[in-house]
């Protein structure tokens, strides 16, 4: 297929969707403004702050994206580019951005809590410890990984270590004017992103050559600020800076393969088993998380991003909206490595890995504009190493609030300790550390991919058991939620057997338990729903 057409027809799907299903669903879950946001009724100054659309949608799309909508589906192609843009639209649409605006709603409607409160609400006090308990070893496991990937990164690239300092300083300051109302909002903003480039192109000439013990150290107390620090400080005006970065790669992407119309040479093949990464079904469908659908976006949703809209229809434009921009990103890293003949395709996948690829893919269509492909190259491996770290402040956000509520109906001293943001902030970064330090990380993260859309699958079961007992129909999150049980539960099996023949016990015991907590959730859902039926004839509260 054309490239051009490919994008195009890609493009006029989501908008069509975001349209008329976005507003299907938002319907459904009956949003509306005059129910009020927990960032008026929570209003804190450090976690609940209402702010502007464009705001929240920035960190919201800067910290649900990352590295995993170019990752996930470089490496999907594996099994055809056919079967990885069809997952892409079908399950961006009828998947992720109903898991995405679902769980934002939900949260919305309970304090702005987490989709562990949800559990406890309507299946019971075990299922919310269990799913936090899950929640929080996974995004400890996160953070260890991407303090590891982004130290090396800005080893590798100083001047991505340079250009990525240079936005946190950035941010501050567009922050402090930001809240100040110095200048109108549109003026900050295209002012902040010009200088933001401009960072990016004077990072190649001011590169920071440290070692990586270094900045693992930076990382750690730049983490620790974010994670505690109030969001309109630092962390909301990076996120909404950076996703400039991610909206530019974009855009010029898009223009690159129009002007430059490239011939994709990969076969039309659909490959239903590869080598290294097994058969298409379940392996493509947790492959292929961001950009389709992926459990992290809703501990984003429900964690910090509902504690930051000002009203209820921001939530599509935020949830809805901002997974489909991600799906378009996900299109575009197919349309990457389709240039190549497949021989060429798996040889640099392996050889180079999938974000080089990537970058030297996109690269090539963004230099059409009259850049020099390497500079070209070097704006798309930057970006997407920017994200990287996005991705871990966001972690670390997300692991404070998730041990505050594991804790929030024990004793009153438990609840000083753990509900004392430089407390349990320390504690997370600690935990991260060690496991960092340990090198375990590096064999646990195999198992991540089945356990992300674990949590995908557990979050529209809690939503679905939410829907129910607000009497509303809930076969839009019922479908996909059966679905992607019937991927996780297939692919932890297979990864418990596989890992058994490798004599990776503990590794086939951590899949086990994952597919246990599967069933004993289900299981309470289904108790707690004793007496309830389908009848669609109201809208959530």
């Amino acid at each position: 297929m054309n490239l051009i057409v490919l994008i195009l027809i890609s493009a006029v799907i989501f908008l069509f969707a975001y349209r008329f299903y976005g507003r299907f669903i938002s319907d459904k879950l009956g949003l509306d403004d005059q129910n009020v946001t927990p960032a008026h009724t929570q209003k804190d100054g450090v976690d609940y702050i209402p702010s502007k659309t464009p705001m929240v949608l920035g960190h919201h799309f800067a910290s649900i994206a990352g590295a995993g909508p170019i990752v996930g589906p470089v490496i999907a192609v594996a099994f055809g580019w056919i079967p990885a843009v069809l997952w892409i639209i079908i399950g961006g649409i009828f998947f992720g951005a109903v898991h995405d605006l679902t769980s934002l709603t939900a949260s919305l409607r309970h304090q702005g809590k987490s989709i562990g409160e949800l559990i406890e609400r309507y299946i019971g006090r075990f299922g919310k410890k269990l799913f936090i308990l899950f929640a929080f070893a996974t995004l400890i496991l996160v953070i260890a990984v991407f303090m590891d990937i982004v130290a090396r990164t800005f080893v590798t690239i100083p001047s991505a270590a340079s250009a990525s300092v240079g936005f946190i300083f950035l941010a501050l300051l567009f922050g402090a004017v930001y809240r100040s109302g110095f200048l109108p909002f549109w003026l900050l903003s295209l002012t902040g992103v010009v200088v933001m480039y401009g960072m990016v192109y004077a990072g190649q000439y001011l590169p920071f050559e440290l070692g990586y013990w270094f900045w693992i150290s930076i990382l750690l107390v730049y983490i620790f600020f974010a994670a505690v620090s109030p969001v309109q400080l630092l962390l909301q005006p990076r996120d909404y800076l950076n996703s400039y970065l991610l909206y530019g790669m974009i855009l010029s992407g898009f223009l690159g393969v129009i002007f430059s119309n490239p011939t994709p040479v990969m076969d039309n093949e659909i490959h239903f088993y590869v080598e290294g990464l097994g058969f298409l079904f379940p392996v493509l469908f947790v492959t292929i998380a961001c950009g389709a659908i992926s459990g992290f976006h809703s501990l984003v949703a429900s964690g910090t991003t509902s504690k930051q809209i000002d009203k209820e229809s921001d939530a599509k434009v935020v949830g809805f909206g901002g997974m489909l921009i991600e799906s378009m990103l996900a299109i575009l890293a197919v349309g990457a490595v389709m240039v190549l003949p497949r021989e060429q395709y798996l040889s640099g996948l392996t050889e180079l890995g999938p974000v080089t690829l990537f970058s030297q893919g996109l690269g090539g269509f963004i230099s059409s504009l009259g850049l020099p492909e390497t500079l070209a190259v070097s704006f798309v491996a930057l970006t997407v190493s920017a994200f990287a770290l996005t991705t871990l402040d966001t972690c670390t956000r997300l692991a404070r609030f998730t041990f505050r509520e594991y804790f929030e109906k024990e004793s009153s001293r438990v609840q000083v300790v753990s509900g004392n943001r430089f407390v349990s902030t320390a504690i997370v970064a600690v935990l991260s550390t060690s496991l960092l330090l340990t090198g375990q990380f590096q064999e646990l993260w195999p198992i991540f991919g089945s356990a992300n859309q674990l949590l995908a699958a557990l979050a529209l079961l809690a939503v679905s058991v939410w829907l129910i007992k607000s009497d509303i129909n809930p076969l839009f999150t019922l479908i996909p939620m059966v679905f992607m049980f019937a991927v996780t539960i297939s692919s932890l099996i297979i990864f418990v057997w596989n890992n058994i023949k490798a004599e990776s016990y503990v590794l086939a015991a951590i899949a086990l338990a994952l597919v246990v907590l599967a069933v004993v959730l289900i299981h309470f859902a289904r108790k707690s729903l004793k007496g309830y039926a389908l009848s669609g004839q109201k809208q959530a509260r």
